[in-house]
């Protein structure tokens, strides 16, 4: 079910988010949700580019797995 969600943003924001969207024919709501998922995906997730220079260096593959058994096991320090 979808939420509600209120968002408070200066004049200028707000009407750079009218101009976006009337620019795509979208409503502003949709422009938001839309570009705040993208914003999300982008930083959160690695690209196969990205994923590839990864997977390339086994000393980090091997740090991460690591690193993953740590923190299923809640050892160290987390920041």
């Amino acid at each position: 079910m979808p939420k509600t969600l209120t968002l408070r943003v200066d004049d200028a924001t707000y009407e750079t988010f009218v101009r976006a969207a009337k620019a795509q024919r979208r409503s502003l709501a949709n422009l938001i949700e839309t570009a705040a998922l993208r914003h999300l995906e982008e930083s959160n997730f690695a690209d196969d580019t990205e994923m590839a220079e990864i997977l390339a260096r086994p000393e980090l593959v091997k740090r991460l797995k690591a690193g993953s058994q740590d923190a299923r096991k809640r050892r160290g320090q987390f920041v």
